[in-house]
């Protein structure tokens, strides 16, 4: 058995526990905002923002990243349990595996227009803080801890994949503990590359709505504490499948998607009818809720509740799959009403298959819940926590 013994994140429904579980309390608030500085052309849209004081990382300029300021915030907030980890196990015996899709890029684009204008490079700039495995090597650093540390980029599944490799990790026995997670922050790169894919709405987000627009990009990030101690929270089980049908478009009909349904339920012992509530990808996309709408009705058969939180974080890329599972933590600890999906500004595609959408307030009846992360390549990622 895997638990989660702390969690940590942040992304734009909150900088800690209390205000996240506030914020999915309320979920008819806009969490999401409003800016025209980070599209081309000054275009706007809606973003979701952390509004932490991050930490400066004037200490380790090799690694000085917002991605970074992210991870050292995070660390900081559950300070005193990764001192007692270290303090219980070797600081060899214990990983890093986080997940991200931009890692410094954002400081390597603000360099590369400096450099531009003015020929000559920047001292203060290390090349090395845009590398993927740069999250994990910092975190490393930063917490001296001398175990197993990498980073994995598989775009919007990157830190779900961060989580299954650090239970997979656990069981072998490599490690006595893992902290997983990821982040990833507001970068200009991947936001005009959306808004050039055609993908990138203007207005707010609204997954699964009938004239959805695509999606709107927010920054988060998370860590979870993994070990075989036990505590209130079990990673239960885990799935992934690669479909490889498009560079960037899911497979339509959701086989890759089922596929790592189904490996989850499996590696829990557990079937569909024992799945309380399931927070979809749902990026608002015509193409990816049509899959994924097809996908659960498939695997589901609309019997079990389900929802995209997306609508309130924006998508959070890399950081996804920790932000949201984070969200099912939460959920499952504070007994919180089922995120509802957001119908107030647009009715239902009634052209999707019928998967269970969350129309209005309603608890989990099991206390056993699956998320999804679907990424580009058809790299796809389900995990199930529950209660222990």
């Amino acid at each position: 058995m895997i638990y989660i013994n702390v969690l940590t994140s942040v992304s734009s429904l909150g900088t800690n526990e209390l205000t996240i579980v506030d914020s999915l309390s309320h979920t008819d608030r806009c969490y999401l905002t409003y800016r025209d500085d980070l599209l081309n052309e000054h275009k706007g849209s809606y973003f979701g923002q952390i509004k932490a004081k991050l930490p400066r990382l004037d200490e380790y300029p090799e690694h000085k990243s917002r991605n970074s300021a992210v991870l050292a915030f995070l660390a900081d907030s559950i300070k005193d349990s990764i001192n007692e980890l270290k303090q219980k196990y070797s600081k060899d015996r214990i990983a890093i595996i986080l997940g991200t899709s931009t890692s410094g890029l954002d400081e390597t684009e603000n360099e590369l227009k400096k450099f531009m204008q003015t020929g000559v490079p920047s001292r203060d700039f290390y090349y090395k803080s845009q590398e993927f495995g740069d999250p994990s090597m910092f975190l490393a650093d930063y917490l001296e801890i001398d175990g197993p540390a990498y980073t994995i980029s598989t775009a919007c599944s990157s830190s779900a994949r961060a989580l299954i490799c650090g239970k997979r990790m656990l069981e072998s026995g490599l490690v006595d503990a893992v902290i997983a997670g990821g982040a990833d922050t507001l970068c200009k790169v991947p936001i005009n590359g959306f808004n050039s894919m055609g993908v990138l709405s203007h207005e707010r987000c609204l997954p699964f709505n009938k004239n959805r627009a695509g999606i709107n990009i927010g920054e988060g990030g998370g860590l979870m504490i993994l070990s075989k101690k036990k505590a209130s929270l079990e990673l239960l089980g885990v799935g992934e499948s690669s479909d490889a049908y498009h560079v960037s478009s899911p497979e339509p009909s959701g086989a890759g998607a089922i596929s790592a349904m189904k490996m989850a339920l499996d590696d829990a012992s557990l079937t569909t009818d024992d799945i309380g509530y399931v927070n979809l990808h749902g990026t608002a996309t015509k193409l990816n809720d049509a899959m994924e709408s097809k996908a659960m009705a498939s695997l589901f058969k609309g019997k079990v509740p389900c929802s995209s939180t997306k609508y309130m974080t924006g998508h959070t890329l890399g950081a996804a799959g920790i932000v949201e599972a984070a969200i099912l933590c939460y959920l499952l600890k504070h007994d919180l009403d089922l995120p509802v999906q957001d119908f107030s500004h647009d009715e239902i595609d009634d052209t999707l298959d019928e998967c269970g959408l969350v129309k209005e307030k309603m608890k989990a009846k099991k206390k056993v819940m699956m998320s999804n992360s679907f990424a580009f390549g058809g790299n796809n990622a389900s995990i199930i926590i529950a209660n222990a």
